[in-house]
């Protein structure tokens, strides 16, 4: 049956919602972002490589200009050369005497050394010509690096936001993506609520901004089947909010310290570094999302970290090329089938652009190492110990930056490594945990370990000496000092005048201190109990032999008290009001809530008299439970009490106390 009437909807729909823009990125991904997620694909990873770094130190400590043309020298080698040396032609194994030759003005500047017999490293101008006796410090270096990172890490917001990872002397990788997430709320209003329908795999937006100021930045051309007629998505944004702050802190660190970087930014640790070496010196260049392949092509993957070395020669020998652009055309299953499962599948997704690796904020060294090798060579135990004592100066100068002094980390082990001919040989000790660390302990062990290379023969001639600590562990957070439970001046005096407020609210001044018993708790327990009786001139007293007695365990008869507790007599029956007890042995009237006590004063009489050997006390009421028999009680005594009267051993750890 049709219906005469037409169809309306109930919602309409407007004409425009079909063409409403969604982005491609979801609520999800952003919410990735703001977590540093590696699955993120708006996640933003950036690298920042110092330029000819231990050049720039030099310049920047000499005071000369940026365009001066400057090398760090290396005995007669040149291990650094600026950019405005590298404009005439100069490369990194030039010898000195072509560097003069095609830059006659360059300045040549010879690495700080560790002069044989001093404590400290310096420049010395005549260095390279004491080969012998001076050895190279890199410690100027590492100085200006930890400058430069505390540089970057105060531009940053704090941590959690900030997350930094020393790579290495020179070179820091950045996790921008939460910082970068707080921003894109702020900017963009409409993608900081909640995901329609609370579905977090809702389409985004698209983002209202049709066009990209990238400033100066060197930008990667897009892959082949992108253009940049394409209106930015949210990974666009994104990387242009990473590239300003990128600028921003290697602007603080020209404007703070002289140094100029480069910089590298993208989705992952790998091609933000490929990036950073891609426009120097003092550029950055940005890898957007739609550029990765076109980027990767361009390389040979040799030159790719972690493919470099042994795996990147087995890769040519086996598929006859280094170029990426071509070893992409190799599929995955070629790949695990000539290279292994777990090999190949790293190779595909890395040729790729794939990389899922963290920034580790954890930016604390593992080891630290000072060597020397020795043209001519050495050949002498006070040789080697003279360059051992430079090796642990140069070491725990290192380890007082760590924080070694104020007990921060600490190394546990220490390694010297011999070289005599083609043989190495390695000896490892511990280092003590307990106590302060300085330089004398390593040197004795230092010392030691030499020792026993030597005690195993052939360690002469000499050619190479290494010292190095490993093994650091963190030492202990939140302690306090003694000082820390202490309370001085202002503080000090009101706690005082709260506790005499207390006090005289309490029933006035403070009671005043009991004197110290000379004697133990027996002998205050019989002392009280027969002065009440009246037993003054048989009162017990205890009798030490020695100081170790008044730790020592009272050996007792070897009967139990508690299986012999006393019948209540009919002379002794209480009614159920009564509160007296009357003693038969004594008859003494007591409270009744000290019979037992009584009961307990008694026997230790007749335990001291059986050990004296007189009869006073000896005759002990059967109605208390124990024995009336006198030579008893003198049996027990001298077979359970008496030192020496018995044959009964002490046992470990006790000793008798005597009464009387």
């Amino acid at each position: 049956m049709s219906s005469s009437q037409p169809f309306v909807p109930s919602s309409p729909i407007s004409p425009s919602a079909g063409h409403l823009r969604k982005s491609r990125f979801t609520f999800k991904n952003l919410a990735q972002l703001a977590l540093s997620s590696t699955a993120c694909p708006l996640r933003v990873i950036a690298h920042i490589d110092l330029d000819a770094f231990y050049a720039q130190c030099e310049g920047v400590r000499l005071g000369i200009a940026e365009d001066q043309p400057l090398a760090v020298q290396q005995w007669q080698g040149l291990i650094a050369i600026n950019y405005p040396a590298r404009k005439f032609g100069l490369g990194r194994f030039i010898t000195i005497t072509e560097a003069k030759k095609l830059c006659p003005d360059i300045i040549l500047q010879h690495v700080a050394t560790w002069r044989e017999g001093d404590a400290k490293w310096a420049y010395h101008e005549d260095a390279f010509a004491h080969i012998a006796t001076h050895k190279v410090s890199l410690d100027p270096y590492r100085l200006e690096s930890r400058r430069i990172l505390s540089t970057i890490k105060n531009v940053l917001p704090a941590p959690p936001i900030q997350r930094v990872e020393k790579a290495s002397v020179d070179e820091v990788f950045l996790d921008l993506s939460t910082q970068i997430h707080s921003i894109l709320l702020q900017r963009y209003p409409e993608i900081s609520g909640p995901a329609p329908y609370d579905d977090p795999t809702e389409c985004l937006p698209r983002p209202p901004t049709t066009a990209l100021d990238w400033n100066t930045d060197a930008l990667i051309d897009l892959d082949n089947d992108e253009t940049e007629d394409d209106d930015p998505d949210w990974d666009d944004i994104a990387m242009l909010v990473g590239s300003e702050i990128v600028r921003s802190v290697r602007a603080a660190i020209h404007e703070r310290l002289k140094y100029t970087c480069s910089a590298g930014i993208a989705r992952n640790k790998m091609i933000a570094k490929l990036g950073s070496a891609h426009k120097k010196p003092n550029q950055q260049t940005i890898v957007r999302n739609r550029a990765v392949q076109q980027f990767m092509g361009s390389f040979k993957f040799t030159k790719i970290r972690n493919l470099g070395g042994k795996l990147g020669e087995d890769i040519v020998a086996k598929f006859g090329t280094e170029e990426v652009r071509e070893l992409l055309d190799v599929s995955l299953p070629q790949l695990k089938s000539k290279l292994g499962d777990d090999t190949g599948s790293w190779v595909y997704e890395i040729i790729r652009g794939e990389d899922s690796s963290e920034v580790n904020s954890r930016t604390q060294i593992k080891s630290m190492l000072s060597a020397k090798s020795f043209r001519p060579t050495i050949n002498s135990y006070d040789q080697a110990v003279k360059w051992l004592r430079i090796f642990v100066a140069d070491i725990f100068s290192r380890l007082v930056e760590e924080g070694v002094l104020a007990n921060k980390r600490r190394p546990k082990t220490i390694n010297l490594h011999h070289r005599q001919g083609g043989q190495m040989r390695s000896r490892q000790a511990p280092i003590p945990s307990g106590g302060s660390l300085d330089e004398n302990i390593l040197f004795e062990i230092a010392k030691n370990l030499l020792g026993q290379v030597i005690v195993d023969g052939r360690a002469w001639p000499c050619s190479n000496l290494q010292l190095s600590v490993g093994g650091f562990e963190e030492g202990p957070t939140g302690n306090r000092g003694i000082g820390g439970f202490l309370v001085r001046g202002d503080e000090a005096k009101a706690l005082k005048r709260d506790s005499e407020d207390h006090a005289s609210d309490h029933g006035g001044s403070r009671a005043e201190k009991r004197p110290k018993n000379e004697h133990g708790a027996i002998q205050r327990f019989l002392s009280r109990q027969g002065t009440s009786h009246g037993d003054s001139d048989e009162d017990i007293t205890l009798t030490h032999s020695n100081s170790d007695n008044v730790r020592s365990l009272l050996i007792l008869p070897n009967f139990s008290r508690d299986a012999q507790q006393p019948e209540c007599h009919d002379d002794q029956a209480q009614s159920p009001g009564s509160d007296t007890y009357t003693c038969i042995d004594c008859q003494k009237v007591l409270s009744a809530i000290r019979r037992e006590e009584h009961q307990d004063w008694h026997f230790a009489k007749s335990v001291a008299a059986a050990d004296k050997g007189d009869g006073s006390h000896q005759a002990w009421s059967a109605s208390e439970g124990r024995p009336k028999d006198p030579t008893a009680t003198k049996r027990l005594g001298a077979s359970k009490v008496s030192a020496g009267h018995g044959p009964r051993k002490v046992a470990k750890g006790q000793s008798r106390l005597a009464f009387g």
